[in-house]
């Protein structure tokens, strides 16, 4: 049975590729890691969740 998954040429982590690579995975789980330490530090700074930071709730 042979798999049908691609190997990318290049070995650059840290390179930006669009569609579905290996280097658009890293930036999306780098972006996911600023993004919840920035609501944590909200909450924590603020005393409030972001929903009510916000004026939604």
């Amino acid at each position: 049975m042979s798999s049908s998954t691609k190997v990318e040429p290049t070995s650059d982590r840290n390179g930006w590729s669009w569609g579905f690579t290996r280097q658009s995975e890293s930036w999306n789980g780098r972006l996911a890691m600023l993004g919840f330490a920035s609501v944590l530090l909200i909450e924590l700074l603020s005393g409030q969740g972001l929903l009510h930071f916000w004026n939604v709730l």
